[in-house]
């Protein structure tokens, strides 16, 4: 696989690039291997949060039956958390790409540019949703093609608009192989599912890092840029 490199957005635009697909997922668990402990910490804090929101939700509903309401309190902050914490794993798969030393304060970095993250994380599942309700395929289209958008906010600080359109116009490219893609890191939490669950706790921080080491080869990234 190519040693990471900043290029220009210009640049990624006007270039073709090689889907190197095994390559991502080898890279990727070298990536999560290095931070193994923090990543797992990380992902258990993340989901225990979920779960505390939606007991809180289901409190919620149940309290207001009969008023029609289905989305709580718990929604709205999951809603409002959702961007800034799952860009923690990309920081720090970031850091660790960069031989960097990681602290587990670091996933929570995000939060120190709530916004953008926040914004970015809004669109795109606005715009997924859009895309559903429509006519199903664009919103499959979206929900694939917005893959590189957290990345990029995280690791070239873009705005969220700009991040979700350079985003879509990079892997819009070869479309149809980042779904193949996603598909089998789909199955590989399928399967890390099956044993009571307990195979999600390393297969979500891989696939994660599998495609950040996608965004590595194909976008590239700056040998030296300003944390988070």
């Amino acid at each position: 696989m190519a040693s990471s490199s900043f290029n220009s957005n210009e640049d990624l635009l006007n270039r073709d690039y090689e889907f190197r697909f095994g390559s991502y997922l080898s890279r990727g668990w070298a990536i999560f291997k290095q931070n193994l402990g923090l990543f797992i910490a990380y992902l258990i804090i993340v989901g225990l949060i979920s779960i505390a929101l939606s007991s809180l939700d289901a409190a919620f509903v149940a309290d207001e039956e009969g008023t029609g309401l289905r989305f709580g309190p718990g929604g709205a902050i999951q809603l409002v958390i959702n961007g800034p914490l799952s860009a923690g794993f990309f920081l720090v798969a970031f850091k660790t790409i960069k031989q960097q030393r990681v602290e587990f304060g670091d996933f929570f970095r995000g939060f120190n540019r709530f916004l953008p993250f926040f914004l970015t994380s809004l669109l795109t599942s606005a715009l997924t949703l859009i895309g559903f309700v429509l006519l199903i395929v664009p919103g499959i289209y979206l929900a694939i093609a917005y893959v590189f958008a957290l990345p990029l906010v995280a690791e070239r600080n873009l705005e969220p608009w700009a991040a979700l359109e350079l985003s879509r116009r990079l892997i819009t490219k070869k479309w149809l192989t980042f779904f193949g893609f996603l598909i089998v890191l789909g199955l590989i939490n399928f399967a890390g599912a099956l044993p009571c669950g307990i195979g999600l706790l390393f297969t979500i921080p891989w696939s994660i890092c599998a495609i950040t080491a996608a965004y590595e080869d194909i976008v590239g990234i700056a040998n030296s840029s300003e944390d988070a």
